[in-house]
C-alpha cells in the first residue's frame, strides 16, 4: 500500500496508516499529505465510496484457500509456497519475487502443473459440458477438482475467455464459424509461460479448433512468430498418469488422436502495426485484452480506432473497478462511443489478491470486464 499523496513537494514521512474516513479505499502517511491530496481525492471520494461496498462480491470464492488467506493477509509468494509451486514451472512468475515471464529464457513449451492428478484439469472431462458455466463452483464441480486445489490461479486465463466469449453471445457459434474460433488476445506477459493452460479450452469448447493470436510489446522478439499447437491439457505430475500417453512427440505440443487443436501463434508489437497481416487469411471473431490498462498506456489510442473501425466484438478485463472505469471514460473519450457490454465482475477472476495495489479496494487478475 502506498500514500495516496505520494509524489507531493514533501516526501512520505512514514506507513500510509492515515485511512480516509470517507471512502476508506485510500491511505495517507501525514496530514499534510491528505491535505495536499484533498483537491484530486475530492473528485474521486465518492466512487471509491460506492466500489467498497462490493468488496464482500469481490472478495467471494468457494475455495478453502481464499477463506485461509483472507483471514491470515496472505502473500501470493506464501501461497504458493504452502501449495508446493513458488517459483515452479508455469507458476514462476506468479510473485513478485519471480522473474517476469519476458525475461525468462523459456525455450521448450512447458507442459506440468506441477499438481497431483486429482488437483488439476489434466486429462478430458469425465462427462461434456451440458450447460453454461457461471462460476467457478461450477466448473470445479464439473471437472471433478477439490475445492483446495489452486490450479483456478493459472485456470483463470481460459476461464476468462470462456466468459468473455459468453458475454459477447458467440457460444452459440453459427455454421459458418461451427468448427472454429480466431481469438485476437491482446497484451500477454505471464501468459507467456502458461501456455498449456490454454489447452482447457478443448473442453470449453469441445470439437472446436480455437486459434488465438497472441499480440503485444512483451512479447520477445526472438519469439516472434513462434506458433505452438495444444492437442491435449497440460501435465500432471504423477508419472503414471494416463495424461502422459506414449503418442506425445516433440517441444511444440501434446499429441493425442484427438484431432481437436488449440493453436497459439505469437506476435512481438502493438496490435494497430500487426492487424493487417492478422487478417489476411481470416479476421478474428472476437478479440480480448487481459488487465488492459486502456486508461495508462497512450499506446492504445490507435488500437481503440482501429477495434471502432472493424466492428469486431472486443472485452477488456482489469484488475479493479476503478481501473475499468477510467478505461471507460478513455474508450468514450477516444471513439465517442458507449461500452456495449457494461463494467461487471468476471466470475473467473484470478482468486488471489494482487499485492502492492495502491488503494485498499480488493484487486484480482482479470477482476472486472467490459467490452465495445
Amino acid at each position: 500500500m502506498e500514500c495516496a499523496g505520494k509524489g507531493s513537494r514533501t516526501q512520505c514521512s512514514g506507513p500510509p496508516t492515515r485511512r480516509c474516513h470517507r471512502c476508506r479505499a485510500v491511505a495517507y502517511c501525514s496530514v499534510s499529505h491528505q491535505v495536499s491530496h484533498s483537491s484530486v481525492h475530492r473528485k474521486e471520494c465518492g466512487r471509491f465510496q460506492q466500489q467498497m461496498k462490493s468488496v464482500d462480491a469481490l472478495n467471494d470464492f468457494p475455495f478453502t484457500f481464499s477463506r485461509d488467506a483472507a483471514q491470515i493477509q496472505e502473500t501470493r509468494c506464501s501461497f504458493l509456497m504452502k501449495h508446493g509451486v513458488h517459483r515452479v514451472g508455469m507458476w514462476f512468475c506468479e510473485c513478485s519475487c519471480g522473474t517476469s515471464a519476458t525475461s525468462f529464457d523459456q525455450s521448450r513449451l512447458i507442459r506440468s502443473w506441477n499438481l497431483g492428478n486429482s488437483l488439476c484439469p489434466c486429462e478430458e472431462p469425465s462427462s461434456p459440458i451440458t450447460k453454461q458455466l457461471t462460476c467457478w463452483k461450477e466448473y470445479y464441480q464439473w471437472r471433478c477438482i477439490p475445492l483446495d486445489s489452486p490450479a483456478a490461479a493459472l485456470l483463470h486465463w481460459p476461464l476468462t475467455i470462456y466468459w468473455a466469449i459468453q458475454l459477447v453471445t458467440l457460444e452459440s457459434l453459427n455454421s459458418e464459424t461451427s468448427n472454429e474460433l480466431r481469438i485476437h488476445y491482446l497484451g500477454p506477459e505471464k501468459e507467456l509461460l502458461q501456455l498449456t493452460v490454454f489447452g482447457e479450452l478443448r473442453a470449453l469448447f469441445p470439437g472446436v479448433n480455437v486459434h488465438i493470436d497472441f499480440v503485444g510489446p512483451e512479447i520477445p522478439h526472438h519469439r516472434d512468430g513462434e506458433k505452438v499447437d495444444l492437442y491435449s491439457y497440460a501435465e500432471c505430475d504423477l508419472i503414471d498418469c494416463q495424461c502422459k500417453c506414449p503418442d506425445k512427440n516433440d517441444s511444440k505440443g501434446i499429441i493425442t488422436h484427438n484431432s481437436q487443436t488449440i493453436t497459439l501463434q505469437l506476435h512481438a508489437g502493438c496490435y494497430h502495426d500487426h492487424f493487417k497481416d492478422l487478417v489476411k487469411d481470416s479476421f478474428p471473431h472476437i478479440i480480448i485484452a487481459p488487465n488492459a490498462g486502456i486508461a495508462a498506456y497512450l499506446s492504445w489510442l490507435p488500437t481503440l480506432n482501429l477495434i471502432k473501425e472493424i466492428k469486431v466484438p472486443a472485452v477488456f478485463s482489469d484488475y479493479c473497478e476503478e481501473a475499468s472505469h477510467l478505461a471507460a471514460r478513455c474508450i468514450t473519450s477516444v471513439t465517442g462511443c458507449v461500452l456495449k457490454i457494461p463494467i461487471q465482475l468476471n466470475p473467473f477472476r484470478q482468486p488471489i489478491q494482487v499485492d502492492g495495489s495502491a488503494l485498499f479496494l480488493p484487486c484480482y487478475c482479470n477482476c472486472f470486464l467490459f467490452g465495445m
